[in-house]
């Protein structure tokens, strides 16, 4: 049977299973399986399970369920609350007040947990009843919540970033220093997007009125809530650059700070440890089975000769290397619309990174371009994760068609984002240059 047949059987069966519903895990695995059997015969499992062992001897793997539990931890400890109070009194006599400086906590949160869905749920559950009382636009509302909290992938640490960096080769490290700066530039646009709407729609983010701004003791006793964030931070990232951690090392040193946090706010209690636990313990079976399941989808692949076919389809694309690169980021869009990320990351990535290497770009710099769309695709209809994060925490009027229709100036902006950074691809090198 020819490599196109074959390709077509074999994404075909993906998808057919996928839109059933059946979880990602068993069907990539389970399909890779039964071709790998079918093509190679019995003895080609044993080339998966040698592959997938390489993989769990990786000390890169670790930091994985650290982030998730720090993340789980700083979760329950209020540190969204009173930074959202900061930002309240600081932010709020602007026009769009509100709506900057709840990307301000979003980007706070992105630097301490390394997952998408917290600052998602944090800042739905308290910025979004106070910005709808306080007459803002829903679907501004919304957008902003939307947009902010997909930046925990981007801005490090970040879990999918580890995993990025697992399957490509390239250093944890650098990946987290590649992040920081395309973070800042996805704030500064965004930003400044909510300060032209609402000068030119004041009605859409309107200033909070006089009374409710604050003094300036008071402002200047909210900037205690930074305190703690800026610390767990400078615990992560700041041993990382510093030389004095690893990544995966610097993990451990996130999970002290938010354990300090929730000794601080008085949350350190046994049942919080147990259900941050628990959490951990889905989030990261979920994430291992994938990447063995990854493990047996790429072996099953390769084995039938895609990588030829592959880079035979995308000599014929136009517009030479740049034509591959944009064909593959609108690929990785229409498939983080529908499937997770993750999947997505272990499906593409073996396929296009032998492409990208080839082709001469800087594989750190695809891997932000890679980030970025997925982190689109948390908020892209119909399956992104953060809008059903953010429907399971919204006042009942609201409807998931306006958290749909909330999205749409936000994924221009981060398209935007994306082009410039192909245009400037210094925005992603510079800094792993200078630190490492």
């Amino acid at each position: 049977m020819s490599i196109e047949v074959l390709t077509l059987l074999f994404f075909g069966s993906l998808l057919f299973f996928l839109l059933l519903g059946l979880p990602l895990a068993f069907v990539l695995g389970g399909v890779s399986v039964v071709f790998l059997y079918f093509t190679w015969g019995f003895d080609s499992f044993y080339m998966v399970a040698s592959q997938i062992w390489g993989t769990m001897e990786s000390f890169t793997l670790v930091a994985i369920p650290l982030f998730v539990f720090m993340a789980m931890v700083l979760e329950r400890t209020g540190v969204a609350r009173d930074l959202y109070r900061m930002m309240h009194l600081w932010f709020g006599g602007l026009r769009g007040g509100l709506a900057i400086g709840t990307l301000v906590i979003c980007a706070v949160f992105a630097a301490m947990v390394g997952i998408s869905g917290a600052a998602v749920v944090a800042m739905g559950t308290i910025a979004l009843p106070s910005m709808l009382e306080r007459g803002y636009d829903r679907k501004m509302a919304l957008g902003v919540i939307n947009t902010g909290g997909g930046w925990g992938i981007l801005i490090p640490p970040s879990i999918l970033m580890i995993l990025y960096a697992l399957i490509t080769g390239v250093s944890v490290g650098q990946m987290f220093a590649a992040g920081i700066m395309p973070g800042v530039l996805l704030m500064v646009m965004t930003v400044i997007y909510i300060v032209v709407r609402s000068t030119l729609q004041p009605h859409m983010a309107p200033a909070l009125p006089p009374e409710e701004r604050g003094s300036w003791p008071d402002k200047f006793r909210a900037l205690r809530a930074v305190l703690l964030p800026i610390g767990v931070v400078f615990m992560v990232l700041g041993s990382i650059i510093g030389g004095i951690t690893t990544p995966t090392e610097a993990a451990a040193m996130g999970v002290l700070g938010s354990l300090i946090s929730a000794a601080v706010y008085r949350q350190l209690k046994w049942g919080i440890l147990q259900e941050a636990a628990i959490r951990t313990f889905k989030l990261t079976g979920m994430i291992m089975w994938i990447l063995f399941a990854a493990h047996a989808f790429s072996a099953a692949y390769q084995s039938m000769g895609a990588q030829e076919l592959i880079e035979g389809m995308m000599q014929h694309i136009p517009g030479g290397p740049w034509g591959i690169i944009i064909a593959m980021m609108v690929i990785i869009f229409f498939l983080a619309m529908v499937l997770d990320p993750v999947g997505i990351m272990l499906i593409t990535l073996p396929v296009f990174m032998p492409i990208v290497k080839s082709l001469g770009f800087d594989p750190i710099w695809f891997g932000i371009l890679f980030v970025i769309n997925m982190e689109i695709g948390y908020k892209t209809p119909p399956f992104g994760f953060n809008l059903f994060y953010l429907k399971g925490v919204v006042p009942p009027g609201i409807t998931m068609k306006d958290i749909y229709a909330s999205v749409v100036p936000f994924v221009i902006i981060e398209i935007l984002a994306i082009a410039i950074i192909m245009i400037y691809p210094q925005i992603a090198t510079w800094l792993p240059g200078v630190f490492f």
